[in-house]
Order: structure tokens, then sequence, then C-alpha cells
């Protein structure tokens, strides 16, 4: 291998443009790479690369494990006789990052920054199940999520859980350290919740125990989540609260709710082009889109969770806790920092709970199961707006028209999605709009 990583990793250019579109947290999943440039590399440890890979415009962190015999984690292509693989598969070279940061080093220009003192010594393990970014766990003790496109600060995962540790939240885990160099954000440290299950997983479990017993209603049920779906309320709108006291709120007036309408007719638009199947519920969606335009001024507008779903949430034993606070993966990291409704979180994580119901059901399910998975949904969609009112002092359901428009544009954005990346779930977005 060569001395210098800056040349390794670019005699692995070829290699990367086939590798790069093959992983879960490249943007455009199965394009081929033109323009391929390495902006940096650097040495962290004997047989620990740190990249950052420019392919066609867009950056992406990548740490590369050199090694002579076959490695554990998926091979990149050869350097010489070694292998060069996808490190963060590696526990022994995560190891390394650890000491990184509990030493606050720098390296290759990049900066290790504890904001606590951190433990070592800790056995490291990837956690394979995440789309954009790729999080390590530590022992029992931390998680470090490693931005797989990383952009300049601020950084909105990092800034909105600083504040809320600020002022006491319990319903985030605590920030440990942050990644960085001069000009982006690179890694997010926190407390690792060892004891906690993931909300998607625990909600999905409810549903499928009443689908087992389909002669019965989801309150008679043992698994019934409704009583978690409240305390999920409660917490997200604790949450809300703890955000307008660290970073403020603000009214805004006719033009920014007619600039919000038009956001979302202009997204429709696109998704219109791509799925032709959604055309017979556009004068629905433009309805409610246009009702938007009607409303008086006063939108109250703040910091928000921005991408919330039962896949943020986590139940612990002391109760709900909210993560990844990066906002909507689709929209531009300066756009993501703009304040917004808390009903856009609320939209999300109702448009969830519809999710959870119907995705257990396939087209050809009978009328009874339907019906249960209906159940289920409006049952729990009504304890999480109960929930929220308990904390909140109003119901969201008190806002229909923005709350439906929210909604509704959530459920395009699944069919985008859905359509992109899951061609077979495209079913589950369009029936909700046909029950809308």
């Amino acid at each position: 291998m060569s001395t210098r990583p800056q040349h390794a990793v670019e005699s692995l250019a070829d290699d990367l443009r086939e590798w790069l579109p093959t992983q879960r947290w490249f943007a455009a999943k199965g394009a081929e790479v033109v323009d391929l440039r390495v902006d940096r590399a650097a040495m962290l440890a004997p047989g620990l690369i740190h990249a950052l890979i420019d392919a066609d415009g867009d950056v992406y962190q990548v740490l590369i494990g050199v090694r002579d015999e076959v490695p554990e984690g998926p091979v990149i292509g050869r350097l010489g006789e070694s292998y060069a693989y996808e490190a963060t598969q590696d526990p022994e070279l995560m190891a390394v990052l650890l000491e990184l940061m509990a030493e606050g080093r720098t390296e290759g220009g990049v900066r290790w920054t504890p904001e606590v003192e951190l433990v070592t010594g800790l056995r490291a393990r990837p956690i394979g199940v995440e789309q954009s970014n790729t999080s390590i766990v530590f022992g029992y003790h931390y998680i470090l999520k490693l931005f797989r496109r990383p952009y300049q600060p601020p950084n909105r995962d990092v800034e909105l859980h600083r504040a809320l540790h600020r002022v006491g939240s319990t319903q985030v885990a605590e920030p440990v350290a942050v990644v960085e160099t001069d000009d982006l954000v690179l890694g997010f440290a926190q407390r690792y919740l060892a004891d906690a299950a993931e909300g998607w997983a625990t909600a999905t479990a409810s549903v499928r125990d009443l689908l087992a017993e389909g002669d019965l209603h989801a309150g008679e049920v043992g698994g019934d989540f409704a009583g978690e779906s409240a305390r999920l309320g409660a917490a997200v709108a604790q949450v809300h609260a703890d955000l307008a006291a660290a970073l403020g709120t603000e009214v805004v007036k006719a033009d920014r709710v007619n600039g919000e309408a038009e956001s979302m007719h202009g997204r429709l638009d696109a998704v219109l082009a791509a799925v032709p199947a959604l055309a017979e519920h556009e004068p629905m969606l433009r309805a409610a889109f246009d009702a938007v335009r009607a409303l008086p001024d006063g939108v109250e507008v703040q910091q928000i969770h921005g991408d919330l779903h039962l896949g943020q949430v986590l139940r612990t034993t002391a109760g709900w806790v909210l993560i990844d606070f990066e906002g909507e993966p689709a929209a531009p990291p300066e756009l993501r920092m703009v304040p917004r409704s808390p009903l856009r979180d609320v939209a999300g994580m109702l448009r969830s709970f519809d999710y959870a119901a119907w995705q257990l059901l396939g087209a050809d399910d009978d009328h009874q199961r339907a019906t249960r998975a209906a159940e289920w949904s409006d049952r729990n969609r009504a304890s999480f707006c109960e929930g929220y009112a308990s904390v909140a002092g109003a119901d969201p359901r008190d806002s229909p028209v923005l709350l439906r428009a929210f909604e509704l544009d959530k459920a395009v954005y699944e069919v985008a999605y859905e359509h992109r990346n899951r061609p077979d779930w495209v079913r589950i977005p369009l029936a909700a709009l046909r029950r809308s």
C-alpha cells in the first residue's frame, strides 16, 4: 500500500465507482458514478483510512480498512497485496474511534472533540439497519453516528440535541462528542440507551397481535398500543415545548403560509410526473393544499424534529425518547433549519401509525383484517393526539386544515419514496389517499 493515504484511496477510484452505488446510504442508488475524486484522505491509525470522496458532486464519508488477510467487512478492492474494505464492520478498527474521541485528538484535519469524560476500552459494534448514516455502538455506553453525506455546520442533529440537553429535556439522549473538520460535521456521539426498543418494532408487533386475533377489537388484545401512543404524544409535545423554550418561536403571516402551500403543490407536481397512479388523487390533494392559503395570519412556527415517525423514537424504561433530528432527508441542509409548524411532526407520526397498521396487509387481504387495521390506526392516532394535547394544551385535531394538508403532503412524499426504493409498497400511501 502507498504510504500516502491520498494516493492509496485514489488508486481505488475504479473500485469505489462500482462499490459506492451498492451502499444503502448512497444518494442515487444503483446509478453509475461518472466523476469521482478524493477530496481528502488521512490515516487515523495503522490500517484505518478516513476519506471524503466526491461522487458526481455529492461528498461521502468512507472509512477504509486495510489488511493482508481477507477481512470481515465488504471488500472494496485491492491495494497491492492487501485488501481495502468497509472498516465500519471491523470492531477492532472501530474501537480506535472511541480512543480518538476520548483523547480529543486531531488526525489528518479531523477533530474528535469530547463533550463529557468518556470511558474507553469498550467493544465496538455497528448497527446495520440505517438508511442514511452508519452508527457504531461502544459497549453499553455510547453510540457514534457517522454522517455518510456530511455537510457544513451548523449540523441540525447536533445543534438541536445540544439545545434540548441545555434545557434539561429527558426525551433525548445526552450528547457526548462531535467529529468535524474546519468545514464539515462528520459524526455525533450520544449516550447509548441500552434498554430501548424501537417504536416501529413495538407498534407493528401490536398490529400483528391484533391481526392474529381477528375476531377481537384493538382494545381487547393484550398487545394494545393505545397507552403507549398517548405517552408518545405527550413526549413529542414536551420536545416541542422544550425546543420552543430553548430556541424560541415566531408567528408567520400569510405570505409564508402561501409559500408553504406553493411548496406542497410543487412537490405534488414532481411526484405526479414520476408516478402516474397518483393522478386520480390530484383534485383532492390540490384542494387540500389550496385550503391552506385561506388560513388567517398567525401560524406559529419553531424548530421541530422535522422527520418524525415511529422509526425515530425509542421506548426506554423511563419513557419515550426522540432520535435523529437531521430533518427531512430530501430537503437541502439550509432549508432544514427553517422554523416549521409543530403540526408537521404530528402529521408525520399520524402517517406512521397508518403505515404500521396497513403494511402488514397484502393486496388480497380480507375485509375483516382490513377493518382491524383501520381500527388500530384510528385508535392509536387518536390516542397520540390526546397525549399531545395533555401537554401542549391544544389538540392537533383542532387545526384540521393545516394538519390534513401536512398529512397529505407526507403521503405524497411516501409515494415518491416507495416508487424509488420499494415499488411493492407504493400501494400503502396510495391506499391511504383513497381513504382520505
